[in-house]
């Protein structure tokens, strides 16, 4: 992913308001990212705790979104599945977050849902993996599937509410 300022990723929110725009707060790991290494970049509002953004890259151009969490009702007890990393965890750390269609559909209150991990924190996720062995200097067959399917499920996404 391309480095981004805080100006890209305002004018990349497809789907926001113009008073969204304005209460974004950026998290600190947003200025000590390292982007090369990134499909995509979530985080939860600081200040807005139902508030998350979604900006990964469509056609070489930043593109996101502003999501909205639904209260939890997830069970600690039960299995749930982020539909982005296709990750299994237990049910309190996958949230229903849904997203304003942009343009005349999200005015008429047309929106999306999908489970995703509750943190955002997708990107770190799929990444983490066994230790490497010394001989090892790129990662498995597997993670790399596993960080393809989730900039394609994420750029799918992104696409979708945007209507691109």
């Amino acid at each position: 992913m391309q480095p981004l300022v805080e100006s890209d990723v305002k004018s990349a929110l497809g789907n926001a308001s113009q008073a969204e725009i304005a209460q974004l707060s950026l998290p600190v790991k947003f200025f000590v990212t390292e982007w090369a290494h990134l499909d995509a970049f979530a985080w939860r509002d600081p200040r807005i705790a139902e508030r998350g953004y979604l900006v990964t890259e469509l056609d070489g151009s930043p593109a996101g979104v502003v999501l909205r969490a639904s209260e939890r009702t997830g069970s600690r007890h039960r299995a749930a599945v982020c539909n982005l990393c296709h990750t299994h965890q237990p049910g309190d750390q996958v949230a229903l977050f849904s997203a304003r269609r942009a343009g005349e559909a999200g005015e008429r209150g047309d929106s999306i849902g999908t489970y995703i991990c509750s943190d955002l924190a997708c990107q770190e996720t799929v990444r983490l993996g066994r230790p490497a062995a010394p001989s090892e200097v790129l990662p498995s067959a597997h993670e790399l599937e596993r960080i393809e399917g989730l900039a394609r499920r994420t750029r799918a996404f992104v696409a979708d509410v945007l209507g691109a």
